[in-house]
């Protein structure tokens, strides 16, 4: 049995990293990212020579060689835009499939027959590069500005993730981290990060909502503080949503006012690219003002647009609605009333836009809190876990897994082992059994998600339990044991108890799968929630009628003797009334012919253990007997 190692905060071993040596709390964002450090339980942002904590996640490779970070890779854009990569976060662990697009157009040039079977990658300057690389550099520029700042080698650091990242996301941002020579101490969600950090900061209890918008994934997640203890109740997000969709929602509007216009643009990467700058511009603009405009120059063709806020405000409605639906059916998971939140923590730079502000009040009835930096509440809850896991603390966080996890059982039957909700690290383990006589072996499937069927779940991993004894069926033990790490990471093991045969498989990620995949199981299973149940108990119904079939033929091949000609014409019947109703659809016939059945055969089961007695005592002396049972 795979046996999970947790250690308290003070007390991880660093077997990579010198005494002494400073750990940093890391956001690495879709649109910036920000490195901060805490001491004494105050974390604070690290800064430039200018003063600027956010350091832009965009990364640009000049056909002059070299690579540039932040804003100086911002400023390539309009000079090189097909060298210019921003919002990388989005492609981390997926493939070709996930990315979006600007008025019908990709705003990167895709590597020929990349993200088929693994990560996408992007040509960038005449090199395919993938997300795992570009992230690099920025996690490089961040922890360059750490060691400048702090003046000594910088080599650990605690990562955020967004609560919705898959194994896959989670697995790409630590290999970028390990690219960069910074080793992971723990990828923390950003949400429970922003908690950390406005709980410790306020010296707050209770129970708050984090609502967290950024650039490219929007997480809800509801948390009880209480003594130095977070812990997240509930969490629920979609990992395709953020502010990159308000920025595509103002430049699809004016690429298609520059067509009406007739200036026949080629809305190619770089025209795609140079529309969304400045629609990032003018979306920042109407955070401070009723009405904006903006020039926009393609193929040496200038146009002019103009924006009022209230435009922009029916332009994002729908995604602000989403996030919205989304934070109801957290707090409906929980069991909680808006009413019982003491506070809703705002996270990430779009939840300046006055419109979300404004719906996330109404929602809650309570303004939301503002007073620490949305864009640097993230790192600094980071900063204090790094000091909690290094130093020693107080604080003790306890995340959740964001969607059940499970195993495929007969018929196509999801049974979950670590239900969704669960908090992390944790280690759960289910025993089950094999279906037929002399079964040696047992194939695992792994799966995520809250369906009750395995097709219309998330495949996370294969593997065999070979060298099973040969038994009757249902004799077996298999014990089937699930730990999920601090990092959200799973390790599945499973093992045969009487013989001691066990397997392990860590479940490796699976690039190439859709971003709404994610978000769109919760709302799934929950529209489907009757269907699936039913459907579930006509399965469970075949399959056990199927067993008890096989039971049956196993038992008349072995003493079909100790029947008299009309006693099995009686259960050929009953055993054809059972086939008849599984071919069909009716659960309640089903089980009726299978209850009759069973007491069709209860006299020759009867009649099978009376003879089985009478053997293992043939030959035997009572003084023997008497003798067994003293041992």
């Amino acid at each position: 049995m795979t046996l999970l190692e947790i250690h308290e905060p003070g007390e991880t071993p660093l077997p990579h990293a010198g005494e002494g040596s400073p750990a940093v709390g890391i956001d690495l964002g879709t649109t910036n990212s920000v490195v901060a450090i805490a001491r004494e339980g105050k974390p604070a942002a690290l800064h430039d020579e200018t003063g600027k904590a956010m350091v832009p996640s965009v990364v640009g490779y000049p056909s002059s060689g070299g690579v540039l970070v932040g804003d100086e890779a911002r400023l390539l854009m309009p000079q090189e835009p097909r060298n210019v990569v921003a919002s990388i976060k989005r492609l981390m662990g997926r493939g070709a499939a996930d990315l979006h697009t600007v008025a019908g157009v990709l705003p990167y040039e895709i590597e020929p027959g990349s993200g088929e079977t693994d990560m996408v990658k992007l040509r960038i300057a005449g090199k395919a590069r993938s997300p795992v690389e570009i992230s690099a550099e920025i996690l490089k520029a961040l922890r360059k500005r750490a060691e400048a700042a702090l003046d000594k080698p910088v080599e650990r650091a605690v990562i955020t993730v967004p609560a919705y990242f898959d194994d896959a996301a989670r697995t790409a941002t630590r290999d970028a981290a390990r690219v960069a020579g910074l080793e992971v101490l723990r990828l923390v969600n950003e949400p429970t990060a922003a908690a950390l950090a406005y709980g410790l900061d306020k010296g707050s209890e209770g129970l708050y909502a984090v609502y967290d918008l950024g650039g490219g994934t929007f997480d809800f997640s509801l948390l009880r503080l209480e003594k130095g203890v977070f812990q997240v109740l509930a969490t629920g997000g979609d990992t395709a949503l953020g502010g990159d969709d308000f920025d595509r929602a103002i430049a699809e509007r004016m690429l298609a006012e520059r067509n009406k216009d007739g200036l026949g643009d080629q809305i190619d990467e770089a025209a795609v690219k140079s529309a969304l700058a400045l629609a990032r511009h003018m979306k920042e603009q109407l955070s401070d003002r009723d009405q904006t405009s903006g020039r926009l120059e393609l193929v040496g063709v200038p146009s002019f647009h103009a924006l009022t806020r209230a435009e922009f405000d029916a332009m994002i409605a729908d995604y602000v609605k989403r996030t919205l639906d989304i934070a109801r059916h957290v707090l409906g998971d929980a069991d909680m009333a808006p009413s019982e939140i003491q506070g809703v923590v705002l996270v990430g730079g779009s939840t300046r836009v006055p419109l979300v502000r404004a719906e996330v009040a109404k929602m809650i009835g309570k303004a939301p809190l503002t007073d620490i930096d949305p864009d640097e509440v993230v790192a600094l809850g980071a900063a204090l876990q790094a000091e909690a896991l290094t130093g020693g603390g107080d604080t003790l966080l306890l995340d959740v897994t964001p969607l059940s996890l499970g195993l495929e059982t007969m018929g196509g039957i999801v049974e979950k082992v670590v239900p969704r909700n669960t908090p992390i690290p944790v280690q759960l383990a289910q025993d089950f059994t094999t279906y037929q006589d002399g079964q040696t072996a047992m194939a695992i499937h792994v799966v995520q998600g809250e369906r009750e069927m395995v097709a219309d779940c998330r495949s996370l991993a294969r593997f065999e339990l070979l060298g099973i004894p040969p038994m009757t069926a249902g004799a077996a033990r298999i014990r089937v044991s699930f730990a999920v790490d601090a990092d959200g990471l799973l390790t599945v093991s499973a093992e045969e108890r009487t013989t001691g045969v066990q397997q392990r498989i860590e479940v490796k990620p699976s690039y190439g799968l859709s971003h709404d995949d994610m978000a769109d199981m919760l709302y799934d299973s929950l529209e489907n929630a009757e269907a699936d149940m039913t459907a579930r108990l006509l399965t469970e119904a075949k399959v056990e009628g199927r067993r008890n079939l096989l039971a049956l033929d196993a038992a008349l091949a072995k003493d079909g003797a100790l029947l008299d000609a009309a006693e099995r014409a009686e259960l050929d019947q009953g055993r054809a009334r059972l086939e008849a109703a599984m071919a069909g659809e009716d659960r309640d016939e089903i089980n009726a012919a299978a209850d009759a059945l069973e007491t069709l055969s209860k006299p020759f089961a009867e009649r099978r253990m009376d003879r089985g007695i009478r053997e293992a005592l043939a030959g035997k002396s009572v003084n023997e007997l008497e003798s067994r049972v003293g041992e």
